[in-house]
């Protein structure tokens, strides 16, 4: 019988201190660049880095003397509440430099950047100071590699999700794995990671972007969270179609398994093309944007729904690029806006709501129920016609040639159930928190899914600055459980997880 008191609260905690610190240092960054801006809030952003820096280094301190081993119950602790006590120390400099006084809000605008989700409180992102904003991208840019890590590290040791799945293609011994230890892994990817994030700022500037919004969007791009520094998003270059395609192709690359971004650079291309996720997604784009931009060249109003600029190179060429955008935008949960899609037409807005439960590919920085999930759903789906036929022949799932255990799928049925429930659940409390249906309806399947923009009074051109306080709280919890794959944080809630063992 193990009892609750054995939990290793010590690395818990030490590991705690460690993420504030990191924490902190990107705060110092920040400062930096306010600095370099004289935008009026350097000492406000370099004490903001301070604070949080004494109170991680303090944690570590204490915890110094932790026993080096993590449990599973320690491996759930750790990564729900280190979103958590990050999130709670990113309000620091919205705070401190009055850019959000409210700590609801900063809160709220702490998690959506740290969950790469894009939804924004503020109405007027343009006044904001530029040490602020950089800091808005950087929570993007943590969190986003942070999920990386985390489907490689964790979760597939925890059994979240079904991502042992993933688990196949990353660490661990074998000739078609990334690299044996999780922490090469880790470095791996993060080299990939920053080395897109630097040639997107770099192309972004040649195509006329200044390096402040450059580095911004890249470091938005990447992690597919969507803050812009524009109160337009990305249609403020609606006359510049070049910058919208260099993110387009960046935004594709960020909703892909980043696995397979190494195997590029190895040359294994085969490895990428014997995906089947990969194929899927690519598939999948192809299709729902042939979709949308013959609707939006036949039937949709683009003066109407273009925010900033009008159409320049023509009109077929801007429904193919507004289509394709916006597919990738919502697909992959980044969240940039080139248009109000729900101008268009009321066959594109649905089409554009059912595309949120669709996600980017496992090992992405994408949210979402991800591809390969829908992948196994309709293979079983499929087998399940079968084995009527056949009850008693031996049907497996497969994917990529191999056969999906058992278990794993009744965890990816088990996910899908849970992650409908939790929609469902987060309808009806926006419902009876007062938001309109097709509010509640939007707004619910964009915070779980991590998109960003939802439908109704939470639509593209608006902001989550009017919803009701206790609204914002409950936007946060669901962008936190969408964040790390429900199972995760919602075993946290159940009482057999406390209980002596």
């Amino acid at each position: 019988m193990r009892a609750i008191s054995t939990i290793n609260f010590k690395i818990i905690f030490h590991l705690m201190g460690l993420l504030l610190t990191v924490n902190g240092a990107f705060m110092l960054l920040a400062a930096a660049v306010s600095f370099l801006y004289n935008d009026g809030v350097v000492y406000e952003m370099f004490m903001s880095g301070v604070v949080t820096l004494v109170i991680g280094g303090a944690i570590m301190l204490v915890t110094r003397n932790h026993r080096k081993e993590i449990q599973k119950r320690e491996g759930y602790i750790i990564v729900t509440f280190g979103w958590i006590f990050m999130s709670l120390a990113g309000t620091f400099p919205y705070v401190f430099t009055g850019a959000i006084p409210s700590f609801t809000d900063a809160f709220f605008e702490t998690m959506s950047g740290y969950t790469t989700t894009g939804a924004t409180i503020l109405n007027d992102i343009e006044i904001i100071p530029k040490g602020v904003l950089f800091w808005r991208s950087i929570t993007h840019w943590i969190g986003g590699m942070g999920i990386i890590v985390l489907a490689i590290a964790i979760l597939p040791l925890l059994g979240i999700g079904g991502m042992q799945l993933f688990a196949a293609e990353a660490p661990g011994p074998g000739g078609d794995k990334l690299h044996p230890r999780i922490t090469d892994t880790a470095k791996r990817l993060w080299l990939i990671y920053v080395g897109y994030t630097l040639a997107e700022t770099l192309l972004l500037k040649l195509a006329g972007m200044s390096f402040f919004d450059a580095i911004n969007h890249s470091l938005s791009t990447l992690s597919t969270g969507g803050f812009s520094t524009k109160n337009a998003s990305v249609a403020h270059w609606n006359d510049r179609p070049l910058i919208q395609y260099i993110i387009i192709v960046f935004m594709f690359l960020a909703g892909t398994n980043f696995v397979l971004s190494y195997f590029a650079f190895k040359t294994k291309f085969r490895k990428i093309f014997r995906d089947e996720e990969f194929r899927l997604y690519s598939l999948s784009i192809i299709i729902f944007t042939v979709v949308a931009a013959l609707i939006i060249y036949f039937q949709a109003d683009m003066s109407a729904s273009t925010i900033a600029h009008p159409m320049v190179y023509g009109e077929f060429e801007s429904a193919v690029r507004h289509g394709l955008f916006q597919v990738l935008t919502v697909v992959t949960t980044t969240g940039f806006i080139s248009a109000d899609f729900t101008l268009w037409t009321p066959f594109l807005t649905l089409f554009f709501f059912g595309l949120m439960f669709l996600g980017g590919s496992s090992g992405s920085t994408a949210g979402g129920v991800k591809i390969v999930r829908h992948l196994i759903m309709i293979k079983n789906g499929i087998l399940e016609f079968k084995r009527t036929l056949h009850p008693h022949a031996i049907l497996p799932v497969r994917y990529n040639n191999k056969a999906v255990q058992q278990p794993i799928v009744f965890n990816i049925l088990g996910f899908f159930i849970l992650y409908m429930l939790s929609f469902i659940v987060g309808v009806l409390v926006f419902s009876w928190m007062g938001l309109d249906f097709s509010t509640a309806l939007g707004g619910a399947a964009a915070t779980l899914g991590n998109v960003g923009p939802a439908l109704g009074d939470l639509g593209p051109v608006n902001t989550y600055a009017n919803l009701p306080m206790m609204a914002k709280w409950w936007a946060t919890f669901l962008m936190l459980i969408g964040r790390l794959e429900l199972f995760t944080v919602l075993i946290l809630l159940t009482p057999f997880f406390w209980r002596n063992r």
